[in-house]
């Protein structure tokens, strides 16, 4: 790693801090546009559909580019203005230019697919300006480049890069990465993560977080200013990265690392010992689990059980979909991974930011992928999906309690249609002697929009168990897409709305004697856990790092007293009010 001060200089950068700890190690610099750009003839008839495919391709970069030149406005005034220029001319080349022409003629006259056209316009330009007698012209084919290599990932909708070759300790800097790509990085080789792109609340910071890896996403200026071998620091904990760190910043970050270390060694004594309040209420701490890797994890951090395993994963980067037999062997391992302690397994909820190759381009393309079809939803255009999942996770319940969990439920019938399904999936396995558990699983239902929060008693009568998803419903609350870092400081799960919201989920489930859990962001941080359990939330999942965190947070907590301040807090209408009064009640518990 680069330390010497006297031959770089130090850059500080700042982003949004989403998964905590510190990173110290040498730089890998994601190249893009590195991948096999395919080449074929197409049909005539295709050149219409071929000429719309390049079309899109084109907007979709000019909306990036766009987004990128609104970030540039926070830079330092001479750095905005230098990259402000550079990308108006991407914006250009995107714009009736030699660049889209050439392509347009060759897929038009020459039958060539987008991509292969791309490529080979480049490769003439280059060839004419580095002919030119001019070294700044020439220089610029790097541009063009780099524009065609944008347009060509677009086309090919690259889901995610095998980060095979990492050497040990690496810290992955990045444009963007997808939950998709993050899901591939083992956190025993890649020590922290940047990206120019994301927000706190998407799921690639939910995989940075589930992997323990420290992240800082959304960083303005990143990619200019890095190179790969680079020293550099990630803080996860105050969205700073920093860059050819000097010896004195590199001595006060490893102390700082130190510190961390010492403090999860501290809490590492609450593993043992119960998650229960001042005045004797028992809380349940559960896991959430991005990958089956994390079973071990869990298990050290003292969890109750899992509260939400996503499967998603099982359909990630790859070209085909999983069948019954590799699904249950993989929830089997959740489940034996888990010795007596319920797993709650959740349907496939593929959509949003969370894609798999084998679906995408028969059925999660859409303008608005949050509020397509995904989920549920997916389910019930293809029953086939379900019905294999129920399959697996019925045989997977014969290994040990688990609870079967439905994604963006809105309505009634929605749950009566999955139980349906659920009875003749069970009936078809018993008729073939194939073990399962009696009773069935119990059949529960996420409430992640405020539609099912406001019916949350129609719900919760059908159903054995809710489960909040706080991620989601602050987003379809406020209308704030929580991956998009240019709005991602507008995301605010302290709105009273979405508190009203979580309160009458809570109540709902009361009235109706059934569990009620919180699995989104908000049950692993110990700032919103008084506010939680005076809501009358007494089952919180979170990654499993935050589990003793949160643990401490509760032996230390009056649940009266708790119950109290969340009454004060929802007779509030001002976020900000309604902060302090949390921040206020935090501190007088210390």
């Amino acid at each position: 790693m680069k330390t010497d001060s006297s031959a770089t200089t130090e850059l500080i950068l700042s982003g949004l801090g989403v998964s905590g700890g510190i990173a110290i190690g040498p730089t890998y610099v994601v190249e893009t546009g590195a991948a096999q750009v395919p080449e074929y003839r197409i049909a005539p008839e295709a050149i219409d559909a071929e000429r719309r495919r390049f079309s899109d391709s084109v907007a979709k970069a000019r909306r990036q580019i766009k987004s990128l030149k609104t970030k540039a406005l926070v830079l330092p005034e001479a750095a905005s203005e230098e990259i402000g220029f550079l990308l108006d001319a991407h914006l250009a080349m995107l714009t009736n230019s030699r660049l889209t022409r050439g392509v347009e003629r060759r897929i038009r006259d020459e039958r060539q697919n987008a991509e292969a056209a791309i490529q080979a316009e480049i490769a003439v330009i280059a060839h004419s300006f580095q002919e030119m007698d001019d070294a700044y012209l020439a220089a610029r084919i790097a541009d063009v480049r780099e524009v065609g290599a944008r347009l060509i990932r677009n086309l090919m909708d690259r889901e995610y890069q095998a980060f095979s070759m990492l050497r040990p300790g690496v810290v992955v800097i990045a444009e963007e990465l997808t939950p998709a790509e993050t899901a591939l990085l083992d956190p025993s080789i890649v020590a922290g993560i940047a990206t120019v792109m994301g927000g706190a609340e998407g799921h690639t910071a939910i995989m940075a977080r589930a992997l323990g890896i420290p992240a800082v996403l959304g960083v303005h200026g990143l990619m200019p200013g890095t190179r790969s071998g680079d020293g550099v620091i990630v803080d996860g904990r105050n969205g700073k990265v920093i860059v050819n760190p000097t010896e004195i910043t590199l001595a006060y970050y490893r102390t700082a690392q130190l510190t961390l270390v010492q403090e999860r060694e501290q809490l590492k004594g609450l593993r043992s010992l119960p998650a229960i309040t001042l005045d004797g209420t028992p809380i349940a701490l559960m896991a959430n689990l991005e990958l089956p890797r994390e079973i071990e994890t869990a298990r050290e951090a003292g969890a109750h059980g899992v509260g939400l395993f996503r499967t998603e994963f099982m359909f990630m980067n790859r070209e085909d979909l999983p069948g019954e037999d590799e699904q249950y062997a993989l929830l089997r391992t959740v489940i034996e991974g888990m010795p007596d302690k319920v797993v709650t397994a959740r349907t496939l909820d593929l959509g949003g930011d969370k894609l798999a190759g084998a679906l995408d381009e028969r059925f999660l393309s859409t303008a608005n992928p949050a509020l397509g079809l995904r989920a549920v939803r997916l389910s019930q255009r293809e029953p086939k999906l379900l019905e294999v999942q129920l399959a697996a996770m019925l045989r997977a319940s014969a290994h040990g309690p688990i609870r079967i969990l439905l994604p963006l439920i809105t309505t009634v019938a929605e749950v009566w249609w999955v139980r349906d399904m659920l009875t003749d999936v069970a009936r078809r396995l018993k008729r073939n002697g194939v073990a399962i558990a009696d009773p069935l699983p119990p059949l529960g239902i996420m409430i992640e929009v405020p539609g099912a929060a406001l019916t949350a008693d129609a719900l919760a009568a059908c159903a054995d168990f809710l489960a909040i998803g706080t991620n989601d419903l602050t987003q379809y609350t406020l209308a704030i897409d929580r991956s998009d870092e240019q709005v991602a400081h507008l995301y605010d799960p302290l709105h009273p709305a979405v508190l009203r919201l979580i309160q009458f989920s809570t109540q709902a489930a009361l009235r109706a004697r059934i569990p009620i859990s919180v699995c989104g962001e908000i049950a692993g941080d110990p700032r919103f856990t008084a506010l939680l359990l005076g809501l009358g939330v007494r089952e919180l999942s979170m990654t499993p790092n935050k589990l003793a965190l949160v643990k401490r947070r509760i032996r230390g907590l009056d649940l009266r007293s708790a119950t109290r301040r969340a009454q004060s807090i929802m007779d509030q209408s001002d976020s900000a009010r309604i902060a302090e009064l949390l921040d206020e009640f935090n501190e007088s518990e210390l």
